[in-house]
């Protein structure tokens, strides 16, 4: 089985679901289809017996049998495109849905490794011409081969020999539409490929208009764009003129079978073997097989465009989710962390981020980890929810491997507060009550507000918990994003807390409040935190000293000056470069 029809098959099958609407297409397509053959076949009695014989011809039933096939045709028409159009609106929505489903469920390491420009193009965009290919391009084929076949069953009943000699004009058309079709594959998929660039390049300048302005970067983003648009616009030129050179190919094929047809009819007039009732209609059934054949040739794009676009949802819906492999169940875990010696090396990394890390995490512990950039410092926390995995060694928690735990389980033990402060679009209540299956009542809400310190900023809100934040929190400080992180993970109570540099957007009053009121929250909870700032973590029961990605130094904070290491030398440098100014609230 050829590749193509392999993927037309599995694209085909999105429409079983809906097969009650297609049946109903494909039954007004026939009956649509049946009426065309018989506008010619009223031609030969017509011509025959009302203008050469001029016998007795009921003058009546011609115009009515006209305006009845055309009622008939219309009805039928609209039935199938009506049922066809609620199919693809149907197989649209399903695939969009599952596409979002499933990307929500790969691995952390695919969202780093691929543009996020590219994920949203294959689910906006490129699922159109899927569709299309499933859907509107089955219309026309369906459809058009039914006209193609009943109109050559007509010619075969009017006159075997001559549709003989037109069907000799189908295989070099074949053979020119097998080359167009290679092409326009090709040309398809540097299309899509240029249609999620171009929306990469729009996602990055959105995102990145503060960088863009502060550095008068305007033209150079207005040229980079330029540069893809055009690169875009040729490929759309490329297509559109392979596509318009099919027509005229079309034409001259059929051209040239009129001309041999005409030639081999006037022929066989000399000797009566054809009336002029039935050349006319050879002529017009001939005539009427350009447009399904232009159809079909037209649909051939499509179909090549909705396979290119195919491969590409395929590829995506065919990636495997994170792995899930572990069964065991936890309950409400105490807190007690072991890292044995673990390596975790990136994907395309030269040296591990983290080398035979060796370390125990006692329940209600507060561990603290610090050290250069790149030390490891994040890759640790992200192996505890399962966002990387150790190339060697193993996590547990409460003596259980997390390799052994269902990824809902494992992070119903967790909460994290990250760097990079993730906030949706919508309402305070909305980004809160995420963390959490069930709608929590206000009164939880609240709490969780005020151990953040930002219950009398939501208060002077006149829609308060249902106040819009805009997208990304655009409507808050960075400040007040931050918080209202904080106040997202307190909500969740689990045994784990994971900070990666929770306060880094606070100004030294409320990250005071904020620290105060996150200490009495991590009262008997396991807290990991990052901190670059090491005044937030001078209060930790321990501190992790990582470098290179290995642990250099452990110990408490009195400990570790006494030592004179890497932290101590850490301290003094923040001591003598203190921060020139407070993060933004």
């Amino acid at each position: 089985m050829s590749d193509s029809l392999r993927i037309w098959l599995r694209l085909l099958g999105w429409v079983r679901p809906f097969w009650r609407g297609f049946s109903v297409a494909l039954v007004a397509m026939v009956v649509a289809a049946a009426t065309e053959p018989l506008f010619p076949a009223l031609m030969k009695p017509l011509l025959d017996r009302g203008f050469v014989e001029r016998s007795d011809f009921p003058f009546w039933w011609v115009p009515a049998a006209i305006i009845g096939i055309f009622v008939v045709r219309g009805c039928a028409t609209f039935c199938a495109q009506y049922a066809m159009a609620w199919v693809s609106a149907g197989v649209l929505a399903e695939v969009r849905r599952q596409m979002f489903a499933h990307t929500l469920r790969l691995p952390a390491r695919d969202f780093e490794r691929e543009a996020s420009g590219l994920l949203i193009s294959r689910i906006v965009f490129e699922v159109n011409s899927f569709t299309d290919a499933a859907t509107h391009a089955v219309t026309v084929l369906v459809r058009d081969t039914l006209v193609i076949i009943g109109l050559l069953g007509w010619l075969f009943y009017l006159n075997w020999q001559l549709t003989l000699v037109a069907i000799g004009m189908v295989p070099p058309l074949a053979l020119i539409l097998t080359q167009f079709s290679h092409r326009m594959r090709g040309l398809s998929w540097r299309n899509l490929e240029q249609i999620g660039e171009l929306t990469r390049t729009v996602e990055s300048a959105v995102q990145g208009y503060k960088v863009i302005k502060v550095f008068d970067a305007h033209e150079r983003e207005a040229v980079r764009f330029a540069d893809t648009v055009a690169r875009l616009r040729r490929v759309a030129i490329r297509i559109i003129s392979s596509t318009a050179a099919t027509t005229p190919v079309i034409q001259l094929c059929a051209a040239v079978a009129v001309a041999v047809v005409v030639s081999i009819a006037l022929l066989q007039a000399e000797t009566d073997s054809a009336t002029v009732g039935g050349f006319v209609s050879f002529i017009t059934a001939m005539l009427m097989l350009l447009a399904p054949l232009k159809h079909l040739a037209d649909i051939n794009a499509v179909i090549q465009r909705g396979l290119a676009s195919a491969e590409k949802v395929f590829e995506l819906l065919d990636r495997p989710a994170e792995a899930d492999s572990g069964s065991q169940v936890l309950g409400r875990a105490s807190g007690a962390v072991c890292f044995r010696t673990v390596t975790v090396r990136h994907p395309g990394a030269s040296q591990p981020a983290l080398r035979e890390l060796q370390l125990d995490i006692r329940p209600g512990e507060m561990l603290a980890l610090v050290g250069p950039s790149g030390g490891g410092k994040t890759t640790l926390l992200n192996l505890l929810p399962r966002f990387v995995e150790s190339e060697a060694g193993e996590v547990l928690i409460d003596g259980v491997p997390i390799d052994s735990l269902t990824l809902a389980s494992l992070r119903a033990q967790l909460a994290l507060v990250s760097q990079e402060t993730v906030l949706f679009n919508g309402s305070i209540r909305a980004n809160l009550a995420i963390a959490v299956p069930h709608s929590p009542d206000d009164a939880r809400l609240w709490h969780a507000l005020e151990v953040a310190a930002l219950d009398d900023f939501v208060r002077a809100l006149p829609a308060g918990l249902d106040a819009e934040i805009g997208e990304r929190g655009t409507q808050l400080s960075g400040g007040q994003r931050q918080r209202l992180a904080i106040a997202r993970a307190v909500l969740t109570d689990a045994p784990i807390l994971l900070r990666d540099e929770a306060t880094s957007a606070l100004d030294s009053e409320t990250e005071r409040a904020v620290q105060g009121a996150l200490e009495r929250v991590m009262a008997g909870r396991t807290t990991l935190v990052v901190a670059h700032r090491l005044s937030t973590i001078e209060r930790a029961s321990r501190i992790a000293v990582l470098e290179a990605g290995r642990l250099v130094e452990l110990g408490s904070h009195a400990e570790l000056l006494r030592a004179g290491g890497l932290y101590a030398r850490l301290h003094q440098i923040q001591q003598r470069a203190p921060d020139a100014q407070e993060p933004s609230q």
